[in-house]
């Protein structure tokens, strides 16, 4: 007799669930999952977890633990810029979907890394997983019309605080989905590093037909998200339009197959399934954002910069000029894709 005929129909739903996923480990601020009741410090130690964290609660967590999983990814940032010190950086950019509060991450992140106190600073909020995408878009702008400018971009989501209890199929997916990270770049006119990649160029698309299938809203207990089941259709659906302006935009590319790397954001198994039909490209050349899945899960903003560095793990001096095709997703429903050149010095 199979572990399953002793588990009820819950438990052998939430197993196929995360079997379905391709997700073997996630990451979180939370030392409460993996424990039983009775040693929760966040999570009442109930069976009904009631009373039910507030969505104070869980923005005091975030307050606390995030900034720690920002610095952390900056200090990793700075190793493959070593020429590049604090006091250089001239403007940041900071993303962040999972928590808020006033003064912000940037003004800590300023404070704890001694950065210029007259930086210039950016926050962009509650756009979801495209937006690393468009915190880059904002950054070559920046590069572009101030000379010398270095931009620092800081991704950090606290996902995990965000647990919902309630049997839907939405807080199903979300839980099963959704980790804790925190990526940084930094951007500037100039190659620093022996491999890197220059910004191409950017392209949008809002797919209004799927704007009631993912949303994110504030709820009195965290953060509710709605994900339903047809936002692989719906973005399948849309990367025509994608296809069509990219080549248009881009006329050294005669077809997408000219492309040389994807980084596609691992919404999950079944988004990178539709992508791979839509854009007619097979499962090996999107094996960088199925290793992130995997190994994180979806983290939201940073994860598209997670899939960018798995891929920048294998490039070498063959590379150069080789283009990079990158695409996220999020509310909207809005496609959010950029193109990079690898320059390899």
């Amino acid at each position: 007799m199979s572990h399953l005929d002793h588990v009820n129909g819950s438990e052998v739903k939430m197993e196929a669930l995360y079997r379905a996923t391709g997700i073997r480990h996630r990451y979180t601020v939370l030392e409460d999952y993996g424990k039983m009741v009775g040693t929760f410090s966040f999570f009442p130690n109930n069976d009904l977890l009631e009373p039910f964290p507030s969505t104070r609660k869980r923005m005091e967590v975030y307050q606390e633990e995030a900034i720690k999983l920002a610095i952390e990814a900056i200090h990793h940032c700075f190793k493959f810029n070593r020429t590049v010190s604090n006091k250089d950086v001239t403007h940041l950019i900071t993303v962040s979907c999972t928590g808020f509060y006033a003064p912000g991450i940037d003004i800590d992140i300023v404070d704890k890394l001694g950065l210029d106190s007259g930086i210039s600073r950016t926050a962009i909020n509650y756009m979801g997983c495209y937006a690393a995408i468009t915190a880059l878009r904002i950054g070559d702008a920046i590069i572009r019309s101030e000379t010398g400018a270095k931009v620092l971009i800081v991704c950090v989501e606290l996902c995990s605080l965000h647990f919902q209890k309630e049997d839907k199929e939405d807080n199903l997916l979300a839980n099963a989905l959704f980790g804790d990270g925190a990526a940084a770049l930094l951007l500037e006119s100039s190659s620093a590093g022996s491999i890197s990649f220059a910004l191409s160029g950017f392209l949008s698309e809002i797919l209004t037909e799927g704007k009631n299938d993912m949303a994110w809203s504030v709820g009195d207990s965290g953060f509710e998200m709605k994900l339903s089941n047809y936002v692989p259709a719906v973005i399948q659906k849309g990367l025509g339009k994608i296809t069509s302006r990219l080549l248009n935009n881009f006329p050294e590319l005669n077809a997408i197959s000219d492309i040389a790397f994807f980084a596609i954001h691992p919404g999950g198994k079944k988004i990178l399934k539709s992508v791979e039909i839509a854009l007619n490209i097979p499962k090996e050349k999107n094996r960088y954002a199925y290793s992130v899945l995997k190994n994180y899960g979806n983290m939201s903003s940073p994860t598209i910069l997670f899939v960018l560095l798995e891929i920048m793990k294998v490039l070498t001096s063959g590379n150069h000029n080789e283009d990079v095709f990158c695409m996220a997703f999020g509310p909207g429903l809005t496609l959010e894709n950029m193109m990079l050149k690898i320059v390899a010095s």
